[in-house]
Protein backbone atom coordinates (compact mmCIF):
# COMPACT_ATOMS: atom_id res chain seq x y z
CA UNK A 1 0.00 0.00 0.00
CA UNK A 2 1.60 3.57 -0.94
CA UNK A 3 0.72 6.44 1.01
CA UNK A 4 0.43 9.58 -0.38
CA UNK A 5 -1.40 11.42 2.39
CA UNK A 6 0.54 15.08 2.29
CA UNK A 7 -0.36 17.82 -0.58
CA UNK A 8 1.95 19.72 -2.49
CA UNK A 9 1.23 23.54 -1.19
CA UNK A 10 3.99 26.96 -1.69
CA UNK A 11 6.33 24.39 -2.84
CA UNK A 12 6.22 22.14 0.19
CA UNK A 13 4.90 18.46 0.77
CA UNK A 14 2.60 19.49 3.56
CA UNK A 15 -0.26 17.62 5.70
CA UNK A 16 -3.78 18.26 5.31
CA UNK A 17 -5.06 20.94 8.26
CA UNK A 18 -7.55 18.57 8.88
CA UNK A 19 -6.82 14.16 8.64
CA UNK A 20 -9.23 12.61 6.23
CA UNK A 21 -7.84 9.56 4.30
CA UNK A 22 -9.42 7.78 0.93
CA UNK A 23 -8.10 4.28 -0.53
CA UNK A 24 -7.46 4.44 -4.08
CA UNK A 25 -8.95 1.11 -5.71
CA UNK A 26 -7.28 -1.04 -9.10
CA UNK A 27 -10.28 -1.32 -11.18
CA UNK A 28 -8.42 -4.14 -12.60
CA UNK A 29 -8.42 -6.35 -9.04
CA UNK A 30 -10.68 -4.42 -7.00
CA UNK A 31 -8.05 -3.70 -4.43
CA UNK A 32 -6.62 -0.69 -2.76
CA UNK A 33 -3.37 -0.12 -3.95
CA UNK A 34 -3.17 3.54 -2.13
CA UNK A 35 -4.17 5.96 0.01
CA UNK A 36 -4.98 9.99 -0.05
CA UNK A 37 -5.30 12.56 2.20
CA UNK A 38 -8.77 14.05 1.16
CA UNK A 39 -8.77 18.24 1.97
CA UNK A 40 -10.91 21.02 2.86
CA UNK A 41 -11.63 24.47 2.46
CA UNK A 42 -9.07 25.59 4.98
CA UNK A 43 -6.07 23.37 2.67
CA UNK A 44 -8.02 24.89 -0.16
CA UNK A 45 -7.38 28.61 1.59
CA UNK A 46 -3.29 27.75 2.35
CA UNK A 47 -2.84 26.88 -1.21
CA UNK A 48 -4.70 30.28 -2.22
CA UNK A 49 -2.81 32.34 -0.20
CA UNK A 50 0.29 30.95 -1.70
CA UNK A 51 -0.97 31.38 -5.35
CA UNK A 52 -1.93 34.81 -5.09
CA UNK A 53 1.65 35.77 -2.88
CA UNK A 54 3.59 34.02 -6.29
CA UNK A 55 1.26 35.40 -8.86
CA UNK A 56 2.96 39.02 -7.85
CA UNK A 57 6.44 37.59 -9.09
CA UNK A 58 5.35 35.58 -11.43
CA UNK A 59 3.42 37.16 -13.42
CA UNK A 60 5.96 39.75 -14.13
CA UNK A 61 8.96 37.21 -15.47
CA UNK A 62 9.62 37.38 -19.03
CA UNK A 63 8.67 35.11 -21.49
CA UNK A 64 12.21 33.73 -21.88
CA UNK A 65 12.32 32.71 -18.17
CA UNK A 66 8.87 30.39 -18.80
CA UNK A 67 10.37 29.00 -21.73
CA UNK A 68 13.25 28.08 -19.96
CA UNK A 69 11.38 26.61 -17.09
CA UNK A 70 8.78 24.86 -19.38
CA UNK A 71 11.54 23.35 -20.93
CA UNK A 72 12.67 21.83 -17.41
CA UNK A 73 9.55 20.64 -16.38
CA UNK A 74 9.45 18.45 -19.70
CA UNK A 75 13.32 16.62 -18.79
CA UNK A 76 12.31 15.68 -15.43
CA UNK A 77 8.72 14.74 -16.83
CA UNK A 78 10.75 12.29 -19.14
CA UNK A 79 12.82 11.08 -16.49
CA UNK A 80 9.22 9.55 -14.18
CA UNK A 81 7.99 8.89 -17.88
CA UNK A 82 7.81 5.74 -16.98
CA UNK A 83 6.31 6.12 -13.73
CA UNK A 84 3.48 8.00 -14.99
CA UNK A 85 3.00 5.20 -17.69
CA UNK A 86 2.42 2.34 -14.84
CA UNK A 87 0.69 4.75 -12.49
CA UNK A 88 -2.23 5.61 -14.95
CA UNK A 89 -2.59 2.21 -15.99
CA UNK A 90 -3.09 1.09 -12.51
CA UNK A 91 -5.12 3.59 -11.30
CA UNK A 92 -7.56 3.93 -14.10
CA UNK A 93 -6.91 0.57 -16.15
CA UNK A 94 -5.86 1.96 -19.72
CA UNK A 95 -3.59 -0.67 -21.53
CA UNK A 96 -0.29 -0.27 -21.23
CA UNK A 97 0.73 0.81 -24.47
CA UNK A 98 -2.24 3.04 -24.46
CA UNK A 99 -0.61 4.45 -20.93
CA UNK A 100 2.70 5.06 -22.65
CA UNK A 101 2.02 6.15 -26.12
CA UNK A 102 -0.94 8.54 -25.71
CA UNK A 103 -1.64 8.92 -22.01
CA UNK A 104 1.57 9.59 -20.65
CA UNK A 105 2.92 10.93 -24.34
CA UNK A 106 -0.01 13.93 -24.18
CA UNK A 107 1.77 15.56 -20.80
CA UNK A 108 5.35 16.21 -22.94
CA UNK A 109 2.79 17.00 -25.84
CA UNK A 110 0.58 19.48 -24.23
CA UNK A 111 3.99 21.25 -22.60
CA UNK A 112 5.67 21.13 -25.97
CA UNK A 113 3.01 22.70 -27.75
CA UNK A 114 2.49 25.84 -25.35
CA UNK A 115 6.15 26.20 -25.08
CA UNK A 116 5.68 26.34 -29.30
CA UNK A 117 3.09 28.81 -29.01
CA UNK A 118 4.26 31.45 -26.11
CA UNK A 119 7.67 31.61 -28.28
CA UNK A 120 5.80 33.66 -31.11
CA UNK A 121 3.12 35.01 -28.85
CA UNK A 122 2.90 38.61 -29.07
CA UNK A 123 1.38 39.98 -25.60
CA UNK A 124 1.25 43.77 -26.81
CA UNK A 125 0.59 44.89 -29.91
CA UNK A 126 -0.59 48.79 -30.90
CA UNK A 127 -3.04 49.98 -32.91
CA UNK A 128 -3.94 53.65 -34.05
CA UNK A 129 -2.76 55.40 -30.61
CA UNK A 130 -3.61 52.64 -28.08
CA UNK A 131 -1.79 49.41 -26.96
CA UNK A 132 -3.89 46.11 -26.26
CA UNK A 133 -1.45 44.23 -23.55
CA UNK A 134 -2.76 40.65 -23.01
CA UNK A 135 -2.06 39.88 -19.09
CA UNK A 136 -2.43 36.42 -16.95
CA UNK A 137 -5.69 36.00 -15.80
CA UNK A 138 -4.62 35.40 -12.07
CA UNK A 139 -4.82 32.58 -10.04
CA UNK A 140 -6.29 29.66 -11.69
CA UNK A 141 -8.63 26.86 -9.69
CA UNK A 142 -8.11 23.37 -11.52
CA UNK A 143 -10.27 20.31 -11.37
CA UNK A 144 -9.59 17.47 -13.91
CA UNK A 145 -10.86 14.06 -14.44
CA UNK A 146 -9.60 10.68 -13.98
CA UNK A 147 -10.31 9.45 -17.95
CA UNK A 148 -7.37 11.05 -19.46
CA UNK A 149 -5.44 12.49 -16.16
CA UNK A 150 -2.41 13.83 -17.50
CA UNK A 151 -3.51 14.76 -20.98
CA UNK A 152 -5.84 17.41 -18.91
CA UNK A 153 -3.57 18.47 -16.47
CA UNK A 154 -1.17 19.31 -19.06
CA UNK A 155 -3.50 21.15 -21.38
CA UNK A 156 -4.09 23.20 -18.26
CA UNK A 157 -1.45 23.32 -16.43
CA UNK A 158 1.21 24.03 -19.51
CA UNK A 159 -1.14 27.01 -21.32
CA UNK A 160 -1.76 28.95 -17.56
CA UNK A 161 2.73 28.84 -17.33
CA UNK A 162 3.12 29.86 -20.48
CA UNK A 163 0.79 32.89 -19.45
CA UNK A 164 2.36 33.76 -16.70
CA UNK A 165 -0.72 32.71 -13.69
CA UNK A 166 -0.51 30.42 -10.94
CA UNK A 167 -2.43 27.49 -10.25
CA UNK A 168 -4.23 25.01 -7.57
CA UNK A 169 -4.99 21.64 -9.00
CA UNK A 170 -7.50 19.30 -7.53
CA UNK A 171 -6.81 15.93 -9.55
CA UNK A 172 -9.93 13.22 -9.64
CA UNK A 173 -9.89 11.52 -6.20
CA UNK A 174 -10.45 8.21 -8.28
CA UNK A 175 -7.05 8.61 -10.41
CA UNK A 176 -5.00 10.62 -8.06
CA UNK A 177 -1.23 9.20 -8.21
CA UNK A 178 -0.02 10.17 -11.73
CA UNK A 179 -0.86 13.93 -10.38
CA UNK A 180 1.29 13.28 -7.52
CA UNK A 181 3.95 12.30 -9.59
CA UNK A 182 3.13 15.57 -11.51
CA UNK A 183 3.62 17.66 -8.78
CA UNK A 184 7.38 15.80 -7.64
CA UNK A 185 7.77 16.91 -11.58
CA UNK A 186 7.06 20.26 -10.79
CA UNK A 187 9.02 20.68 -8.06
CA UNK A 188 11.93 18.77 -9.43
CA UNK A 189 11.66 21.14 -12.27
CA UNK A 190 12.39 23.99 -9.92
CA UNK A 191 9.05 25.52 -10.02
CA UNK A 192 8.55 28.87 -8.40
CA UNK A 193 6.98 28.28 -4.60
CA UNK A 194 3.39 28.99 -5.04
CA UNK A 195 3.04 28.82 -8.83
CA UNK A 196 1.86 24.89 -8.99
CA UNK A 197 -0.39 23.70 -6.01
CA UNK A 198 -1.88 20.45 -5.38
CA UNK A 199 -5.08 19.29 -3.01
CA UNK A 200 -6.60 15.93 -3.26
CA UNK A 201 -10.50 15.87 -2.46
CA UNK A 202 -13.93 15.47 -3.61
CA UNK A 203 -15.89 17.61 -5.77
CA UNK A 204 -18.56 18.87 -2.81
CA UNK A 205 -15.96 19.89 -0.92
CA UNK A 206 -12.35 21.06 -2.33
CA UNK A 207 -14.14 21.87 -5.88
CA UNK A 208 -16.81 23.66 -3.97
CA UNK A 209 -13.79 25.64 -1.67
CA UNK A 210 -12.49 26.82 -5.07
CA UNK A 211 -14.75 27.28 -7.16
CA UNK A 212 -16.37 30.10 -4.50
CA UNK A 213 -13.16 31.22 -3.84
CA UNK A 214 -12.82 34.99 -4.01
CA UNK A 215 -8.99 34.60 -4.30
CA UNK A 216 -9.46 32.55 -7.15
CA UNK A 217 -10.16 34.35 -10.63
CA UNK A 218 -10.37 31.50 -12.80
CA UNK A 219 -12.16 28.18 -12.66
CA UNK A 220 -10.55 25.34 -15.33
CA UNK A 221 -13.10 22.50 -15.15
CA UNK A 222 -13.18 19.09 -17.16
CA UNK A 223 -15.94 16.50 -16.23
CA UNK A 224 -19.64 15.44 -15.86
CA UNK A 225 -21.78 18.48 -17.08
CA UNK A 226 -23.34 18.10 -13.92
CA UNK A 227 -20.17 18.74 -12.05
CA UNK A 228 -20.21 21.70 -14.26
CA UNK A 229 -23.08 23.30 -13.57
CA UNK A 230 -21.93 22.82 -10.07
CA UNK A 231 -18.99 24.64 -10.67
CA UNK A 232 -20.27 27.54 -12.65
CA UNK A 233 -22.92 28.34 -10.17
CA UNK A 234 -20.71 28.46 -7.03
CA UNK A 235 -18.40 30.21 -9.15
CA UNK A 236 -21.15 33.27 -9.77
CA UNK A 237 -21.28 34.66 -6.77
CA UNK A 238 -17.36 35.73 -7.09
CA UNK A 239 -17.99 36.59 -11.14
CA UNK A 240 -15.01 34.63 -11.88
CA UNK A 241 -14.29 33.54 -15.10
CA UNK A 242 -15.55 30.05 -16.08
CA UNK A 243 -14.07 27.30 -18.66
CA UNK A 244 -14.92 24.02 -18.87
CA UNK A 245 -14.72 21.03 -21.17
CA UNK A 246 -18.14 18.38 -20.21
CA UNK A 247 -19.81 15.76 -21.75
CA UNK A 248 -20.61 14.64 -24.85
CA UNK A 249 -22.59 11.84 -27.32
CA UNK A 250 -20.70 12.39 -30.16
CA UNK A 251 -22.29 11.39 -33.57
CA UNK A 252 -20.40 9.02 -36.33
CA UNK A 253 -22.27 10.11 -39.64
CA UNK A 254 -20.81 7.47 -42.18
CA UNK A 255 -22.44 8.36 -45.78
CA UNK A 256 -23.60 6.35 -48.71
CA UNK A 257 -20.54 7.04 -50.43
CA UNK A 258 -18.05 5.79 -47.93
CA UNK A 259 -16.11 2.66 -47.59
CA UNK A 260 -18.13 0.75 -45.00
CA UNK A 261 -15.90 -1.60 -44.17
CA UNK A 262 -13.04 0.59 -43.27
CA UNK A 263 -15.19 3.17 -41.25
CA UNK A 264 -17.25 0.75 -39.54
CA UNK A 265 -14.26 -0.80 -38.34
CA UNK A 266 -12.43 2.16 -37.71
CA UNK A 267 -15.48 3.80 -35.53
CA UNK A 268 -15.78 0.51 -33.50
CA UNK A 269 -12.16 0.45 -32.39
CA UNK A 270 -12.33 4.36 -31.32
CA UNK A 271 -15.34 4.19 -29.49
CA UNK A 272 -13.71 0.88 -27.62
CA UNK A 273 -10.16 3.14 -27.17
CA UNK A 274 -9.91 3.91 -23.13
CA UNK A 275 -12.86 1.45 -22.61
CA UNK A 276 -14.88 4.17 -24.21
CA UNK A 277 -13.88 6.50 -21.58
CA UNK A 278 -13.78 9.58 -23.43
CA UNK A 279 -16.22 12.75 -23.67
CA UNK A 280 -15.65 12.69 -27.59
CA UNK A 281 -16.17 9.22 -28.33
CA UNK A 282 -18.25 8.25 -31.42
CA UNK A 283 -20.72 6.38 -29.43
CA UNK A 284 -23.49 7.12 -32.13
CA UNK A 285 -22.57 5.40 -35.26
CA UNK A 286 -25.47 6.57 -38.13
CA UNK A 287 -25.17 4.66 -40.84
CA UNK A 288 -27.54 4.35 -44.26
CA UNK A 289 -30.44 2.44 -43.72
CA UNK A 290 -29.82 0.27 -46.63
CA UNK A 291 -26.55 -0.53 -45.00
CA UNK A 292 -27.61 -0.96 -41.55
CA UNK A 293 -27.63 -4.82 -41.28
CA UNK A 294 -24.13 -5.01 -43.17
CA UNK A 295 -22.33 -2.49 -40.79
CA UNK A 296 -23.68 -4.15 -37.52
CA UNK A 297 -21.96 -7.63 -38.73
CA UNK A 298 -18.94 -5.35 -39.22
CA UNK A 299 -19.30 -4.18 -35.93
CA UNK A 300 -19.72 -7.13 -34.36
CA UNK A 301 -16.81 -9.04 -35.99
CA UNK A 302 -14.94 -6.25 -34.84
CA UNK A 303 -16.04 -6.25 -31.34
CA UNK A 304 -15.62 -9.90 -30.76
CA UNK A 305 -11.63 -9.35 -32.19
CA UNK A 306 -10.77 -6.71 -29.33
CA UNK A 307 -9.27 -8.34 -26.41
CA UNK A 308 -9.86 -7.36 -22.79
CA UNK A 309 -8.27 -7.91 -19.64
CA UNK A 310 -5.61 -7.14 -17.81
CA UNK A 311 -4.21 -3.46 -18.26
CA UNK A 312 -0.22 -5.11 -17.63
CA UNK A 313 -0.76 -8.20 -20.12
CA UNK A 314 0.77 -8.24 -23.43
CA UNK A 315 -2.08 -7.55 -26.46
CA UNK A 316 -4.64 -5.80 -24.21
CA UNK A 317 -6.99 -3.62 -26.28
CA UNK A 318 -9.45 -3.02 -23.68
CA UNK A 319 -8.90 -2.77 -19.94
CA UNK A 320 -11.52 -2.60 -17.07
CA UNK A 321 -14.02 1.02 -16.81
CA UNK A 322 -12.53 2.80 -13.44
CA UNK A 323 -14.46 2.35 -11.20
CA UNK A 324 -17.65 0.35 -9.45
CA UNK A 325 -19.76 3.08 -9.45
CA UNK A 326 -19.12 3.16 -13.58
CA UNK A 327 -19.47 -0.06 -14.27
CA UNK A 328 -22.72 -0.07 -12.41
CA UNK A 329 -23.83 2.94 -14.53
CA UNK A 330 -22.60 0.96 -17.91
CA UNK A 331 -24.61 -2.27 -16.96
CA UNK A 332 -27.46 -0.13 -16.05
CA UNK A 333 -27.58 1.38 -19.22
CA UNK A 334 -26.70 -1.64 -21.27
CA UNK A 335 -30.02 -2.72 -19.90
CA UNK A 336 -31.89 -0.10 -20.36
CA UNK A 337 -31.06 -0.19 -24.41
CA UNK A 338 -32.22 -4.23 -24.09
CA UNK A 339 -35.24 -2.88 -22.37
CA UNK A 340 -35.86 -0.20 -24.98
CA UNK A 341 -35.87 -2.66 -27.88
CA UNK A 342 -32.58 -2.09 -29.49
CA UNK A 343 -30.83 -5.12 -31.42
CA UNK A 344 -28.31 -6.58 -29.15
CA UNK A 345 -25.52 -7.50 -31.39
CA UNK A 346 -22.36 -8.58 -29.44
CA UNK A 347 -21.44 -7.89 -25.45
CA UNK A 348 -24.15 -7.00 -23.12
CA UNK A 349 -24.61 -7.40 -19.46
CA UNK A 350 -21.90 -9.15 -16.93
CA UNK A 351 -18.55 -9.61 -17.27
CA UNK A 352 -16.61 -10.34 -20.38
CA UNK A 353 -15.72 -14.47 -20.06
CA UNK A 354 -13.10 -15.60 -18.42
CA UNK A 355 -12.78 -12.70 -16.21
CA UNK A 356 -14.58 -12.68 -12.49
CA UNK A 357 -12.85 -9.58 -10.97
CA UNK A 358 -12.26 -6.22 -11.98
CA UNK A 359 -14.72 -4.00 -13.61
CA UNK A 360 -14.20 -5.22 -17.18
CA UNK A 361 -17.48 -4.62 -19.14
CA UNK A 362 -17.70 -6.38 -22.48
CA UNK A 363 -17.32 -4.77 -25.68
CA UNK A 364 -21.33 -4.09 -26.36
CA UNK A 365 -23.20 -3.01 -29.96
CA UNK A 366 -26.73 -2.14 -30.42
CA UNK A 367 -28.57 -1.91 -33.81
CA UNK A 368 -31.56 -0.68 -34.59
CA UNK A 369 -31.34 1.87 -32.27
CA UNK A 370 -33.68 5.23 -32.18
CA UNK A 371 -32.36 8.93 -31.49
CA UNK A 372 -34.96 8.75 -28.41
CA UNK A 373 -33.64 6.15 -26.90
CA UNK A 374 -31.77 5.93 -23.75
CA UNK A 375 -28.36 4.40 -24.84
CA UNK A 376 -29.09 7.37 -27.90
CA UNK A 377 -29.27 10.21 -25.28
CA UNK A 378 -27.20 9.85 -22.04
CA UNK A 379 -23.05 9.39 -21.90
CA UNK A 380 -22.56 5.87 -21.28
CA UNK A 381 -18.67 6.20 -20.87
CA UNK A 382 -18.09 2.40 -21.63
CA UNK A 383 -17.21 0.33 -24.38
CA UNK A 384 -20.91 1.00 -25.85
CA UNK A 385 -21.65 1.27 -29.54
CA UNK A 386 -25.11 2.83 -30.85
CA UNK A 387 -26.01 2.16 -34.45
CA UNK A 388 -28.62 3.96 -35.87
CA UNK A 389 -29.92 4.26 -39.44
CA UNK A 390 -30.82 7.47 -41.58
CA UNK A 391 -33.02 7.44 -44.28
CA UNK A 392 -31.18 10.44 -45.83
CA UNK A 393 -28.14 12.45 -45.65
CA UNK A 394 -30.73 15.48 -44.17
CA UNK A 395 -32.09 12.82 -41.65
CA UNK A 396 -28.45 11.85 -40.54
CA UNK A 397 -27.83 15.52 -40.02
CA UNK A 398 -30.85 16.41 -38.21
CA UNK A 399 -30.66 13.38 -35.56
CA UNK A 400 -26.72 13.58 -35.13
CA UNK A 401 -27.91 17.53 -34.10
CA UNK A 402 -30.78 16.28 -31.92
CA UNK A 403 -28.41 15.92 -28.58
CA UNK A 404 -27.72 18.46 -25.62
CA UNK A 405 -24.33 17.89 -25.65
CA UNK A 406 -22.05 19.26 -28.70
CA UNK A 407 -18.31 18.34 -28.30
CA UNK A 408 -17.12 16.05 -31.37
CA UNK A 409 -18.79 14.73 -34.31
CA UNK A 410 -16.87 12.77 -36.97
CA UNK A 411 -17.72 11.75 -40.86
CA UNK A 412 -16.88 9.39 -43.26
CA UNK A 413 -17.48 10.31 -47.13
CA UNK A 414 -15.81 9.00 -50.13
CA UNK A 415 -15.77 13.17 -51.28
CA UNK A 416 -14.17 15.48 -49.00
CA UNK A 417 -16.14 17.98 -50.04
CA UNK A 418 -19.10 16.54 -48.99
CA UNK A 419 -17.81 15.83 -45.60
CA UNK A 420 -16.89 18.85 -45.71
CA UNK A 421 -20.07 20.10 -46.34
CA UNK A 422 -21.93 17.94 -43.89
CA UNK A 423 -19.39 19.43 -40.93
CA UNK A 424 -20.18 22.67 -41.30
CA UNK A 425 -23.89 21.41 -40.38
CA UNK A 426 -22.72 19.62 -36.79
CA UNK A 427 -23.02 22.06 -34.20
CA UNK A 428 -19.87 20.45 -32.49
CA UNK A 429 -16.59 22.08 -31.16
CA UNK A 430 -14.75 19.31 -33.51
CA UNK A 431 -15.26 17.35 -36.54
CA UNK A 432 -13.23 14.37 -37.59
CA UNK A 433 -13.12 14.11 -41.52
CA UNK A 434 -12.14 10.36 -42.80
CA UNK A 435 -10.39 9.05 -39.30
CA UNK A 436 -8.62 12.49 -38.80
CA UNK A 437 -6.32 11.77 -35.66
CA UNK A 438 -6.15 14.63 -32.44
CA UNK A 439 -4.44 18.57 -34.09
CA UNK A 440 -2.15 19.84 -30.48
CA UNK A 441 -3.12 23.23 -31.88
CA UNK A 442 -6.58 22.75 -32.76
CA UNK A 443 -8.87 24.14 -30.48
CA UNK A 444 -11.00 21.42 -28.40
CA UNK A 445 -14.33 22.08 -26.64
CA UNK A 446 -17.64 22.09 -27.05
CA UNK A 447 -21.22 23.61 -28.16
CA UNK A 448 -24.47 23.44 -25.97
CA UNK A 449 -24.06 21.20 -23.04
CA UNK A 450 -20.55 19.97 -23.72
CA UNK A 451 -19.08 23.12 -22.66
CA UNK A 452 -17.72 26.86 -22.84
CA UNK A 453 -14.15 27.93 -23.86
CA UNK A 454 -11.32 26.32 -25.41
CA UNK A 455 -8.29 24.24 -24.74
CA UNK A 456 -5.32 23.12 -26.55
CA UNK A 457 -3.22 25.38 -28.73
CA UNK A 458 -3.20 29.00 -29.21
CA UNK A 459 -6.87 28.78 -28.50
CA UNK A 460 -6.43 27.32 -24.80
CA UNK A 461 -3.49 29.74 -24.28
CA UNK A 462 -5.92 32.75 -24.81
CA UNK A 463 -8.50 31.35 -22.42
CA UNK A 464 -5.97 32.14 -19.46
CA UNK A 465 -5.00 36.15 -20.99
CA UNK A 466 -6.83 39.17 -19.51
CA UNK A 467 -7.32 41.88 -22.31
CA UNK A 468 -6.53 45.45 -21.93
CA UNK A 469 -6.96 48.40 -23.28
CA UNK A 470 -3.63 51.13 -22.66
CA UNK A 471 -5.39 54.39 -24.67
CA UNK A 472 -3.41 57.18 -25.25
CA UNK A 473 -0.42 54.76 -25.61
CA UNK A 474 1.19 56.53 -28.48
CA UNK A 475 1.20 60.38 -29.59
CA UNK A 476 -1.46 60.94 -32.62
CA UNK A 477 0.56 61.36 -35.77
CA UNK A 478 1.14 64.80 -36.38
CA UNK A 479 -1.57 65.86 -39.66
CA UNK A 480 1.07 66.42 -43.01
Amino acid sequence: MQDKLKFYIDGKWVDPVTPKTLEVINPANEEPFARISLGSKADVDKAVAAARRAFETFSRTTKEERLALMQKIVEVYQKHYGEIVEAISTEMGAPLGLSKNAQAAMGIAHFSQAMKVLKEFKFETVEGTTAIVREPVGVVGMITPWNWPINQIACKVAPAIAAGCTMILKPSEIAPMNAMLFAQVMDEAGVPPGVFNLINGDGPTVGEAMSSHPGIDMMSFTGSTRAGVAVAKASADTVKRVAQELGGKSANIILEDADLQKAVVGGVMNMFSNSGQSCNAPSRMFVPKSKHDQAAQIAKATAEKVKVGDPFAEGTALGPVVSEAQFNKIQGLIKKGIDEGATLVTGGLGRPEGLNRGYYVRPTVFANVTNDMTIAREEIFGPVLSILPYESEEDAIKMANDTVYGLSGYVQSGDINRARKVASRLRTGNVHLNGAGVDLNAPFGGYKQSGTGREWGEFGFEEFLEIKAVLGYEAPKAAE
